[in-house]
């Protein structure tokens, strides 16, 4: 991801206040300095797991000399190590054998959030499908917990979202701009595999749900939104306006006879936006398979570190 798209999207995180580029991996003096004196920081924060750099030595060093660093509780189960490789990779391998395996077992793995070993596809330790626990609670956190008010104009915009990326937070910024609240329908795993193969999504229905809600243009998620927007769905969430991005991973729906947007359409309530940005989740996921070596190398060293993480991991108050 291009530091422009890096930037988009920090800054489109509802808790984030400001974002300052070109910020190195590790500490250094200079740029401690910097965030102390500039941004006028009290303390550098991370996460209870692991962050070390390629020679062993921990990124955060010098805050924590300086008695200016805090460790805050990781999310449970979202890291980057376990989407990218025992996920992401392991999807092109498993669809390689397809010819051998039954074709929708990893996608009944992603949805069961099992974990399991694949030595059958060459990997000699255990893959990690998801650690993630959706609870109340941390929806409830991720929720801006206010409706629309009564004359709100809502607007509507469904999809997959998985693999949130910047051009997920573009479209989701114009179509908050046509209205006063922006409702997103997170469709079902079950729905996303019947329309883009088993080996879809990547990331389980309630990863993309709080991935949605953090994205600072959203008010309100449908967590299992219907493919089909229908004229009581319209009634029930008092929908003012449907929207569709122009860049999809699927299009289809535009010839099908059964045009999931056919409602909306007929109570000319629908309008197409124009894609900011031709990122789509096929486009991520290809730009890694073709640098399959630099991410395997990378994942293995990092995937040792979660390992030790999770078999040493101690109990962290907080939220």
């Amino acid at each position: 991801m291009g530091s422009f798209r890096m930037m988009l999207m920090v800054g489109a995180v509802k808790w984030v206040d400001e974002v300052i580029p070109d910020a190195p991996y590790a500490i250094t003096e200079e740029f401690m300095t910097k965030l102390f004196t500039d941004y006028d920081i009290d303390y550098i924060i991370h996460g209870d797991d692991p962050c070390l750099l390629p020679d062993g030595t921990d990124a955060y060093a010098l805050a924590k000399k300086a008695g200016r660093y805090k460790q805050i509780k990781r999310t449970e189960g979202v890291s980057s190590t376990d989407i990218v490789g025992s996920r992401m990779l392991l999807c092109v391998r498993e669809r390689s054998l397809g010819s051998s395996r039954n074709p929708s077992s990893l996608q009944r793995q992603f949805s069961s959030g099992h974990s399991q070993k694949f030595d059958d596809l060459g990997s000699g330790t255990g893959t990690r499908i998801s650690h993630f626990l959706p609870t109340s609670r941390r929806i409830v956190q991720f929720s801006n917990g206010k409706g629309p008010g009564p004359d709100a104009r809502i607007v509507y915009i469904d999809g997959a979202f998985d693999l949130f990326h910047a051009g997920h937070v573009e479209i989701l910024r114009l179509a908050r701009e046509l209205g006063d609240f922006l409702l997103v329908g997170i469709h079902t795993d079950q729905t996303i595999s019947s329309t883009r193969g088993a080996h879809r999504p990547i990331m389980r229905l309630h990863e993309r749900s709080l991935s949605v809600l953090a994205c600072r243009y959203v008010d309100e998620v449908i967590i299992g939104a219907p493919w089909e927007v229908s004229k009581d769905m319209v009634t029930t969430f008092n929908i003012s306006l449907v929207v569709h991005g122009t860049i999809a991973e699927n299009m289809d729906f535009r010839k099908e006879d059964s045009n999931p947007y056919a409602v909306p359409v007929e109570m000319g309530i629908y309008k197409q936006l124009k894609s900011p940005l031709d990122i789509t989740t096929s486009t991520i996921i290809k730009r890694i398979v073709s640098n399959h070596e630099a991410y395997q190398k990378r994942n293995e060293k990092k995937e040792a570190s979660e390992k030790k993480y999770y078999e040493n991991k101690a109990y962290v108050s907080g939220d």
